[in-house]
């Protein structure tokens, strides 16, 4: 069978997608990740930092960072000519997560960028995947001069279920990011059939 196909051969199939959101603290990479994998020119709503915004902008570690996402980044890409994904990237900073339930709303899943500078900042998103029941994984973007630790180090930081994927990922390379949302599909997949639940008759 061709993909893309139907079953007889003459009509296009109409590809899924879905939807995935890109979330995690300030100045992890969440843009970067998105502009990276996107085959469209990612839509992005950055503002430039200000003054008036330094007392509630924390830019500890990620200093030389001068914008901020204040609603989203969005791309999409071609996984497969039936599969296609479009990426959502939420606002890092505190003051704009009231954005984060309606990017949320039919998302099959997420990926938590983390930072192991800062890898505290990652504790809003993986409570808030966690207490709506949305399949995540944690994807440690490997910044230059980080410190590298192993999965389990990461997973025990960050009080995480056995069964959240924990990966290494460079949000600057394309095939790394397309690991990573390879991944996440395939975490979310078991998870909603273990999740299902059964049918009463």
């Amino acid at each position: 069978m061709v993909l893309g196909r139907s079953e007889h051969g003459n009509f296009p199939v109409e590809p899924v997608t879905l939807k995935i959101l890109v979330a995690g603290g300030f100045g992890v990479g969440k843009t970067t990740l998105v502009g990276a994998i996107s085959e469209i020119r990612p839509l992005r709503t950055e503002e430039q930092l200000t003054e008036a915004g330094r007392p509630v902008d924390d830019t500890s570690g990620v200093e030389a960072k001068n914008t901020t996402t204040v609603a989203m980044d969005f791309g999409r890409i071609t996984l497969r000519e039936d599969l296609v994904l479009y990426l959502f990237g939420t606002p890092g900073q505190e003051r704009f997560w009231f954005m984060w339930d309606e990017l949320s709303e039919g998302a099959l899943g997420a990926v938590v960028l983390a930072d192991t500078r800062r890898l505290e900042d990652s504790f809003a998103a993986v409570d808030y995947f966690e207490r709506r029941s949305i399949p995540f994984l944690v994807a440690v973007n490997c910044f230059d001069g980080a410190a590298r630790y192993p999965s389990d180090s990461v997973r025990l930081a960050l009080d995480l279920d056995p069964g959240v994927p924990v990966l290494l990922c460079d949000a600057r390379d394309r095939e790394s990011a397309k690991d990573v949302l390879i991944d996440l599909i395939e975490h979310a997949m078991r998870y909603t059939a273990d999740h299902r639940q059964p049918v009463r008759s």
